[in-house]
């Protein structure tokens, strides 16, 4: 693909990114504005926007697998946008259990964060994402140099902590909770096997 067909895509894929990513949170006004969020309408936010900041997540851990497996280097161009939208959707599922569930209690958010390990976990993760939201453009990329893709690499701690987090928070069907590790496994194992096999080919290769 060359350069200008690079910059062609980009201008399209970007708002196009932009567009489907906002399509959830559109979803979930519609059926608060019909009246269809169900009997417990702060628990029903509460699981689609968790759902939803999972599912961002991991697709911001797809990215790298699929560029390196099909060659599609312009996936790259895609990751920051998911991985903003991946904290967006983190900050609203924050933001229902701080209003509607909690309304601002400050106490009572201590005390949840202090003795219920699925809040401790989900709240850990939500803090470690802040640094790679406000790190994320041009500027921080080249200020920071070598040290920007050290933090980063936080994500993969962030996805294990989502995981955890869905896992001890569901009590009965565990399913799609496993289902999400599984996932995250397989995108992890993935980079683990990346990293080896392409160590042991620059070991190699300096001798």
């Amino acid at each position: 693909m060359t350069p200008q067909q690079n910059r062609q895509l980009s201008r399209i894929g970007k708002p196009l990114i932009f567009g489907v990513s906002l399509l959830p949170l559109a979803w979930i006004l519609w059926l608060g504005w019909q009246d269809q969020l169900g009997a417990n309408p702060v628990e029903t936010l509460s699981h689609r926007t968790g759902d939803w900041s999972l599912r961002f997540l991991l697709l911001t851990l797809a990215v790298t697998p699929l560029r390196r497996l099909t060659g599609w280097n312009w996936l790259q161009r895609f990751r920051r946008t998911l991985g903003l939208f991946a904290f967006f959707y983190v900050c609203l599922h924050f933001g229902v259990y701080l209003i509607f569930d909690q309304f601002f209690d400050l106490a009572s958010i201590i005390e949840d964060v202090a003795e219920r390990p699925y809040i401790t976990v989900g709240f850990t993760g939500w803090l470690l994402l802040i640094p790679l939201a406000v790190t994320s453009t041009n500027g921080m990329i080249k200020r920071l140099g070598r040290n920007w893709q050290r933090l980063h690499r936080l994500v993969y701690l962030i996805g294990a902590l989502g995981v955890l987090h869905y896992f001890w928070l569901v009590k009965a069907d565990h399913t799609e909770p496993l289902l999400y590790g599984g996932l995250l496994g397989v995108l992890l194992g993935y980079r683990l096997w990346w990293w080896r096999t392409h160590s042991a080919t620059a070991s190699r290769s300096t001798r």
